[in-house]
């Protein structure tokens, strides 16, 4: 049995993200998690809110509830993550985030971090270099934009909230089929199987999950 940490930038345990992982991951990985945010209150929390100039984060808190996050409020919080999951035995750490975070963090196991999976792999699969993301927010779409031109030659940003109606998400996917692209890159851990599939089929484009991909790659370390 391997000793696997999640680290969200949100609350733990997030069971809305691990019923897509744990299948993948199989009975030889036992997964314990960590939140920056577990010990704060929602009060607390609304300190942490974004201004124009921060690189913002989306997450989920326990109650089920959404909130917005600039980068540089929680960078040590997880850290603090990083360090409890080692003390717990973790000997591979997966962050629950598409984030592009600074190189700041030390660990004493390897860190996989969905969006340096996502840089390698989603220019590879691109054939022409077209790809459609969606993003949470339309806070995200400049700050989106401008990573994934360094990736890719073109880069259609589309806002729609896992966190929010199911219709916001069935619009992005229809404006998205309007698009001439390659692939659909879903940028945030909170998009799940179901929404993947139903993008799908609504879109006609081929979809990939940012969840489950970095997982099938940190299992590549594990197999």
């Amino acid at each position: 049995m391997v000793k696997v940490g999640a680290v969200t930038i949100g609350q733990s345990p997030r069971e809305d993200v691990v019923q897509d992982l744990l299948p993948l991951m199989g009975e030889q990985v036992e997964l314990i998690q960590a939140g920056a945010l577990d010990e704060l209150t929602r009060e607390e929390v609304q300190a942490f809110a974004p201004g124009p100039e921060d690189y913002a984060l989306i997450s989920r808190l326990r109650d089920g509830s959404s909130v917005m996050l600039a980068e540089r409020h929680i960078l040590s919080l997880l850290q603090q993550c990083i360090e409890r999951l080692e003390e717990q035995g973790a000997e591979l750490i997966l962050f629950l985030c598409t984030g592009d975070f600074p190189v700041v963090f030390h660990s004493k196991v390897p860190l996989i971090f969905p969006c340096k999976v996502l840089d390698g792999l989603v220019p590879a699969l691109a054939g022409r270099g077209k790809i459609a993301v969606v993003v949470p927010t339309p806070q995200q779409v400049n700050q989106s934009e401008k990573k994934w031109r360094q990736y890719v030659q073109e880069c259609i940003v589309v806002p729609a909230s896992p966190y929010g109606s199911q219709e916001d998400l069935d619009a992005a996917a229809r404006t998205v089929s309007e698009l001439d692209v390659d692939l659909v890159v879903m940028d945030c851990i909170g998009y799940h199987t179901g929404m993947k599939e139903r993008f799908r089929k609504l879109s006609g484009k081929r979809v990939i999950l940012s969840r489950t991909l970095a997982v099938r790659a940190m299992m590549e370390l594990l197999s």
